[in-house]
């Protein structure tokens, strides 16, 4: 029987925890269904460079883009002008993933943006100590801690926050940020990750490197300064998502596979 296997996040071979013989031998399962796999579907050319790198070069692989529902990812201008300037995160709440990041940079923030708040969405294990930072930063009433929130009512945050914020260090592509941007607002990811295969710095989105303090604090200064490149970043998102990365894009391509595997 004929099959795929797509591969969604950057630990290809499954070896990033217990290592070892366990993760050796999840190493080499990984290598072997790969290689009996028809191809291997991998939502990033990082992803893809991954495998390549640890499976023998006869693996077969291609890439298909995650796809984002235009019609509950869309915009609303009109919404967001009631609203205080808002940095919002959507995402499971590791150190990875750049919270502490944003924190800090919201705390360079707030001699020039005084009513700037930070929405955070989603749980995790280091919830408790992103929440102790907050207090120690004397954030408390600028950060809400949201948790887990259903699709509709991340869609409800993007449309109604400023700028997303995602300075993830551990990133396949982040579906996040294809949200934030269908629903046209500027979305700021890192440099090396698979989202910088989609936002073109400056022009549809923000990129900073890893770990860059200083970089973020001038990318969120300048989006939330300006609300005509935030706007013109937000359209030009909007656009990149409908011309590429919609839900019909990803289900075409992915069909197109699935038929040359079975032909």
């Amino acid at each position: 029987i004929p099959f795929v296997v797509t591969v969604h996040g950057l630990d290809v071979l499954n070896t990033c925890y217990m290592g070892g013989i366990p993760a050796a031998w999840r190493r080499k399962v990984s290598v072997e269904v790969y290689g009996a796999a028809r191809t291997v579907i991998c939502i990033s050319r990082k992803v893809q460079e991954i495998l390549k790198t640890g499976t023998p070069a006869e693996t077969c692989s291609t890439v298909v883009y995650n796809g984002v529902d235009p019609g509950l990812f869309s915009p609303n201008p009109a919404e967001m002008e009631a609203f205080d300037p808002e940095i919002l995160m959507v995402g499971n709440l590791q150190r990875s993933k750049g919270h502490e990041l944003v924190l800090r940079a919201v705390e360079n923030l707030r001699s020039s943006f005084p009513r700037l708040r930070c929405r955070i969405i989603g749980e995790g294990p280091d919830r408790a100590h992103f929440e102790a930072l907050a207090r120690e930063l004397g954030m408390g009433p600028q950060v809400q801690f949201a948790g887990r929130q259903s699709r509709s009512e991340v869609a409800e945050a993007m449309r109604r926050c400023s700028v997303f914020a995602l300075p993830s260090r551990n990133e396949g592509l982040g579906c996040v940020y294809l949200e934030a941007m269908s629903c046209g607002k500027p979305a700021i990811g890192c440099r090396g990750q698979g989202i910088d295969e989609v936002i073109e710095h400056g022009k549809n989105g923000w990129l900073i490197p890893a770990n860059g303090l200083d970089e973020l604090v001038q990318g969120l200064s300048a989006l939330l300064g300006s609300k005509e490149l935030s706007t013109r970043i937000g359209t030009a998102a909007r656009q990149t998502i409908l011309e590429k990365f919609t839900l019909s894009h990803q289900a075409r391509n992915l069909a197109e596979i699935y038929r040359h595997v079975i032909a």
